[in-house]
């Protein structure tokens, strides 16, 4: 779980990448648009409840391809410290390691930011999310939420910091 595919690279977002995020979901039938306000949201300009200002937003590409996209914000919702905001893998790259590479570098910033305790509200139109994340250590908090009690986890010991 610690080692990204070869040809994957994991790197934090510009704004230049949002229009290409958009596009690569647009493509997706299988899913809602993207977040009108994830530009907002990159920039600090939009807050969803109770976040705080620090936040992180990551690419994955492959083969110079935009392969998904993940977002978190330190938070006080839920007696969590930190929350993950957005997560999308191309339908393309799916079952190929981007979600967890992309999960893993989210929860290094997460461990950097001293956020233990990390939630997520789980999509209920995604059939593949709450499986996904509960393979890398969430747990139930509430209904259509889920919970790492320790982020560092889905980090793996070999790269915890």
């Amino acid at each position: 779980m610690n080692s990204l595919p070869r040809d994957i690279q994991v790197r934090l977002a510009t704004a230049g990448d949002i229009a290409e995020m958009a596009r690569t979901r647009a493509t997706d039938p299988s899913v809602r648009p993207a977040d009108s306000r994830m530009a907002a949201y990159r920039e600090g300009r939009h807050h969803p409840h109770q976040a705080l200002a620090p936040r992180a937003f990551y690419v994955a590409e492959a083969g110079g391809v935009l392969a998904g996209y993940i977002a978190g914000h330190l938070t006080r919702r839920y007696g969590c410290e930190g929350e993950v905001q957005y997560l999308y893998v191309a339908l393309a790259q799916r079952r190929t390691g981007v979600a967890g590479a992309l999960l893993q570098s989210l929860a290094q910033w997460f461990v950097g930011q001293g956020a233990t305790r990390v939630c997520v509200d789980v999509d209920a139109e995604s059939p593949g999310a709450a499986p996904f994340y509960q393979r890398h250590g969430a747990q139930p908090l509430r209904p259509h939420w889920l919970v790492w009690p320790d982020i560092a986890a889905v980090i793996g010991p070999a790269t915890r910091r």
